[in-house]
């Protein structure tokens, strides 16, 4: 059956193909973004995840125009990398305000309407550096990290009402924002990592997917590493 599927920062990399992902299995989907540009094929609203007014009327154009959305998939981030003796107050409040707090903020509203239907489906994404650390990553490790803690207490809170929240933790995936590094950088990364290569943004939709889906409907506070083994032991 058709779901109707929100995906926050959806407009670029692995939210882009989370969004495709669904939309290839018949549900409609609706990605956010902070400017609101047009994506093709998609339906697009215009949100600032680090704002609550801005969440509260996206969700409430989307619920007006589609119906309850049933799937949110907390993707939206930022990174703003340096060392932490480098690290302003603005460096860490952004990042852990839009991808921690703003995906609190998110599933907040959504389980608002998932509550009263009984059902509905949170994914949050996360990463292997809430796992294994990164140097010059302080502030995204820990807003990563929170992710695990929010999921599992909120799948203790929802799982009455057949609610379920689960995580995805990518590791070194194939996007814009990993194709910046040097080649020395990535062979470092990939001599790191157990199926000794780079991730696809598909492989971590098709996990998303996979857990939106009546298959995993007894799957909650999960984690599940897309990362080809590199955060194992963690």
């Amino acid at each position: 059956m058709s779901k109707i599927v929100l995906v926050t920062g959806g407009n670029r990399g692995i939210g882009l193909a989370i969004a495709r992902e669904f939309l290839a299995n018949g549900d409609t989907v609706i990605v956010t973004s902070r400017s609101g540009e047009p994506v093709a094929g998609l339906n697009v609203v215009t949100c600032d995840v680090s704002d609550t007014a801005s969440v509260d009327a996206a969700f409430t154009k989307v619920e007006t125009e589609f119906g309850p959305i049933q799937v949110l998939v907390a993707n939206a981030g930022i990174t703003r990398d340096k060392l932490l003796v480098r690290m302003s107050d603005d460096d860490i409040d952004e990042v852990l305000n839009t991808n921690l707090v703003g995906a609190i903020r998110v599933a907040r509203r959504a389980s608002r309407p998932m509550t009263q239907a009984k059902s509905g489906r949170i994914i949050f994404i996360s990463s292997v550096v809430a796992l294994a650390g990164s140097a010059g990553q302080v502030n995204y490790a820990a807003s990563k990290a929170g992710l695990i803690g929010v999921a599992r207490s909120l799948a203790r809170e929802h799982g009455p009402r057949n609610i379920t929240v689960n995580v995805v933790a990518p590791g070194f995936i194939d996007t814009d924002m990993t194709a910046v590094l040097s080649d020395d950088r990535k062979a470092q990364i990939v001599s790191n990592i157990p199926l000794g290569r780079y991730g696809s943004a598909t492989e971590v939709a098709q996990s998303v997917v996979f857990l939106a889906s009546d298959a995993a409907q007894y799957i909650t506070g999960a984690l599940i590493p897309v990362d080809g083994g590199l955060g194992m032991g963690h």
